[in-house]
């Protein structure tokens, strides 16, 4: 599924909009980079609640479709600005982790894809 499907469907607030044109092909949920780093794959979309820039370099060095932060809250205008130098799309949603991934799962997006 394409992320600007992924998008409007689940109403993601993009803070970067960079590459949205691009595949999702699986979901991951975590907020330990190091976690993230040693077992998402490469086309997901990363959900989590972390909002520091260092979300951007985890999600390009694992070329991943994007980043969704839960709860409401905001990346940092220096996140904003790295994911941007990137192309890293960065998403909200007032969500929590649990419900997003509810969510995605029912467009078609698993963790093991």
């Amino acid at each position: 599924m394409n992320l600007q499907d992924v998008v409007s469907r689940l109403q993601l607030k993009p803070a970067c909009a960079a590459s949205l044109d691009v595949e999702v092909t699986g979901g991951y949920v975590s907020d330990l980079l190091s976690d993230v780093i040693a077992n998402a794959r490469e086309g997901s979309l990363w959900v989590t609640l972390q909002t520091h820039q260092n979300i951007v370099a985890v999600a390009a060095l694992k070329d991943l479709a994007g980043i969704v932060i839960i709860n409401g809250k905001q990346p940092a205008r220096e996140t904003v600005q790295k994911a941007e130098q990137e192309a890293i799309p960065i998403l909200s949603t007032e969500l929590p982790a649990f419900e997003i991934v509810c969510r995605l799962c029912k467009l078609g997006i698993t963790g093991s894809g």
